[in-house]
């Protein structure tokens, strides 16, 4: 599976941003998506994950509310359209796919490289 994420950068506190990802390799429908973050020295972190139908969609506690999964399965695309950024959002954004939407990491065999966040004031 090949993952080209896109849409990270810099924004300031309380800004919007979204995050991309295109997935080629396999049945793009057949798989739930979803995105984790990394911040050097910690635990990757859960953030968001939505099933194959996009009926099921499941969020962070941090993130809900603010962030919203979405796909296109017709365009084999997953976004993670992040609103009223908080400096404790930054990190890399980490696209993933798997056969289930789940806050498990173990359920996700396909990880993408990430795409940084910068939220600075």
């Amino acid at each position: 599976v090949q993952f080209v994420e896109s849409g990270g950068g810099l924004v300031l506190p309380g800004e919007s941003l979204r995050l991309s990802c295109a997935a080629s390799g396999r049945t793009f429908s057949n798989y739930a998506m979803g995105w984790f973050r990394q911040v050097p020295g910690k635990e990757r972190q859960f953030v968001a994950a939505i099933s194959w139908s996009g009926k099921e969609k499941l969020y962070a506690d941090s993130v809900k509310g603010r962030f919203t999964i979405s796909r296109d399965n017709s365009k084999n695309t997953a976004w993670l359209q992040m609103n009223n950024v908080k400096p404790e959002d930054a990190a890399v954004y980490i696209c993933v796919q798997g056969l289930a939407a789940s806050r498990s990491q173990t359920l996700y065999d396909a990880w993408g490289q990430g795409t940084q966040v910068t939220v600075s004031s």
